[in-house]
């Protein structure tokens, strides 16, 4: 869908100047209406001479609308899933990784979240259950879940990335190891399935494009990253407190 010059320098505006100046051009109607115009030829013309400003404020729009979504299910992100999570608990930082145990970049993610731990005090590392790629992805977020509901998450998390591929007999063979009560898993279903489908909305409001993606602060990132980067992330996000 093309949008109108109207609309996108009413965007573009916004970026640039702060929602809250445009607003109070808004508030001037019905004499603004002539204002208006003349700020919209002067950004017209500020944009064709310097097109590079274009991705930036769009980078701005972005940003703001995963700081107005984060903020409004702040609890759905941030807070974990039972012991679906690792490192302080009273954290300055809250690092979110929305993960599918059949990604091979979250599996390679293991390492910088490791390090990143180790090397880091005051973070806090939360999971959520993103499965994506396979009906055996969904199996096991639906046990990995159980499994936090019990206050054994890291134990079949662990369990599961060291038995190989992802398959009925891995998940089992994790949950054992783990000492996931299977009973309790059976019924606790329904309340997997529901967070998941939570997971999942959220998800897509936050444009994930795939895993592992990461909520940082205000931030969001649909990529792995080495260990550098979510340094800087966390950084980042700890300066902007």
């Amino acid at each position: 869908m093309r949008l109108s010059w109207t609309v996108f320098a009413t965007a573009l505006i916004a970026a640039l100047l702060g929602a809250a100046a445009f607003a109070g051009i808004e508030r001037l109607a019905p004499a603004a209406a002539g204002e208006r115009a003349r700020v919209e030829g002067v950004v017209h013309d500020y944009v064709l001479a310097h097109p590079e400003i274009i991705p930036e404020a769009l980078d701005r729009l972005r940003d703001r609308a995963h700081a107005d979504t984060i903020a409004s299910n702040h609890d759905a992100i941030l807070k974990p899933f039972g012991s679906a999570w690792a490192g302080n608990p009273a954290g300055d930082v809250t690092l979110v990784e929305y993960f599918d145990y059949n990604c091979g970049y979250c599996r390679a993610s293991l390492p910088a979240i490791a390090a990143l731990l180790k090397s880091d005090p005051k973070i806090r590392i939360v999971y959520r259950e993103f499965p994506i790629l396979a009906q055996s992805s969904v199996d096991a977020a639906r046990m990995s879940l159980a499994a936090a509901d019990q206050g054994k998450f890291q134990q079949f998390h662990d369990a599961l990335y060291a038995g190989g591929q992802v398959s009925p007999q891995t998940i089992a063979a994790a949950a054992k190891t783990a000492g996931v009560d299977q009973a309790r898993a059976a019924a606790f279903a329904p309340k997997a399935d529901a967070e998941i489908a939570q997971n999942q909305t959220i998800a897509r409001s936050l444009g994930l494009t795939g895993t592992p993606s990461w909520v940082i602060g205000s931030k969001v990132v649909s990529s792995a990253l080495p260990l550098e980067e979510l340094q800087k992330a966390v950084a980042e996000a700890r300066a902007g407190k």
